[in-house]
């Protein structure tokens, strides 16, 4: 069953805030865990995600819109993330988060639910 509108925000938003800290997941690994598509998950974040941690959401190449990028840029530097050599992303091969542990940490915030 597909989640409501409203109801996958919440998941999305708050599986972005589970990302811990010097890592980073893809939209598409964001929309696997929750349940949805990656273009949702970017529609999400960008119109809701200035709350929780979005730098640390990219598209799968490490990419995140070039309005956004120079921001990103200081929280990646503040983290400890890698910048690509394009300076166009960071280094989310190097960077990502462990999935497992992440959809066991999205477990346990949604159980109940």
């Amino acid at each position: 069953m597909t989640p409501a509108p409203s109801e996958t925000v919440e998941r999305v938003l708050l599986a972005a805030e589970l990302v811990p800290l010097g890592q980073v997941v893809s939209y598409g690994d964001l929309a696997g865990l929750v349940g949805t598509s990656a273009r949702r998950v970017g529609t999400v974040m960008s119109r809701y995600g200035s709350g929780v941690p979005w730098w640390r959401v990219t598209s799968a190449a490490g990419q995140l819109p070039l309005d956004i990028l120079g921001r990103a840029k200081e929280h990646w530097a503040d983290e400890g993330i890698g910048v690509t050599a394009s300076g166009r992303g960071c280094r989310i091969g190097c960077h990502r988060a462990d999935l497992v542990a992440l959809a066991d940490a999205y477990a346990r915030e949604t159980a109940g639910d």
